[in-house]
């Protein structure tokens, strides 16, 4: 009897190491990650309206409502854990759009940074900034077997299952977007992030990099941007950008790679002006000021004189007088 015991639980534990089961509530199971976004409906439409009237016009006329049931069709009523990318596919043809030359820019661990100097779409087009990635940027959703509605409780992390309908979306987005990408395009990676500035297991090494279109890109810029007092983990020529960069030589692409790019440096050091790694910014205001300090001069002078021709006159005036 004490035998058997130890062999039930020992082949419990075994197995709970392959798969994570969910609990069970009210007949419902219980998922570790976030349920579905409330107001998700009016969240996704709201944002199509956007982007194609006031973000991007130029994509042209899309049918929003027609969009969201094709997205919402993808997940619904189907168990949360076996969500396909071709379950998207309805959805990714009636949203798909133009994405300008020289205008992608991939990343890794960098997202909200991303967000903030692509400036929705003025200086760059990440996947977020399309039509595609905006019905899915910071928002989570999924549905459940047998049932039309979404489930706000709970839905299912990676750990418990790959397939599940956030995850599948980024994969087949991630896809779509590489295989658009064209000219220049750009990749924007974190030097500060445990583990490597490039995942050799992410979105842009599994789904991105393997679906560039060689005959569609003329060169690839890496930058590497630091932590602002972060440590520098990773960085051009060394640790996992130098497996990047040799990669992509590999696949024959002409590459470029530049540490804490300056332009993006300038946009992170505004909120860190007086950080010794931000030293490059905090001179600036001295230069400001001198030039304020010298405009000032200048203005004074002028005041005087005008003075000056002002009494003048009125002397002149006077003696005529």
């Amino acid at each position: 009897m004490m035998n058997s015991f130890f062999l039930s639980l020992l082949v419990g534990l075994l197995f709970s190491k392959d798969y994570v089961k969910p609990t069970e509530i009210d007949g419902k199971k219980k998922w570790k990650g976030e349920g579905t976004t409330p107001n998700l409906e009016s969240i996704v439409i709201g944002r199509c309206y956007e982007y194609i009237r006031i973000v991007n016009p130029s994509v042209g006329e899309k049918n929003c409502t027609k969009i969201w049931e094709a997205f919402k069709k993808a997940f619904m009523n189907k168990d949360p854990c076996n969500i396909l990318p071709s379950d998207y596919e309805l959805f990714i043809n009636l949203s798909l759009h133009t994405i300008p030359p020289n205008k992608s820019l991939f990343w890794e661990n960098n997202h909200l940074l991303v967000t903030s100097y692509s400036d929705r779409t003025r200086r760059y087009m990440p996947l977020c900034d399309t039509l595609i990635g905006s019905f899915g940027d910071f928002l989570n959703w999924c549905g459940q077997a047998n049932d039309t509605g979404f489930n706000y409780d709970s839905c299912p992390t990676t750990e418990e299952c790959e397939n599940n309908a956030v995850e599948t979306f980024w994969k087949i987005a991630s896809i779509t977007y590489a295989k658009q990408s064209s000219g220049a395009i750009y990749v924007m990676l974190n030097g500060s992030a445990i583990g490597g500035a490039y995942p050799v297991k992410g979105f842009f090494a599994d789904y991105e990099v393997p679906n560039f279109q060689k005959d569609r890109i003329s060169q690839i810029e890496i930058w590497v941007m630091d932590d602002i007092g972060g440590p520098d983990l990773d960085s051009c020529g060394r640790g996992s950008v130098q497996i990047l960069e040799e990669r992509l030589k590999t696949m024959g692409y002409d590459i470029t790679c530049i540490d804490n790019y300056k332009s993006v440096l300038l946009l992170k050091c505004l909120d860190y002006l007086n950080h010794p790694d931000c030293s490059i910014v905090s001179s600036a205001p001295s230069t400001q000021k001198g030039l304020v300090s010298s405009d000032r001069d200048g203005s004074w002078s002028r005041l005087i004189y005008t003075i000056f021709v002002v009494f003048v006159f009125e002397i002149c005036f006077n003696l005529q007088n």
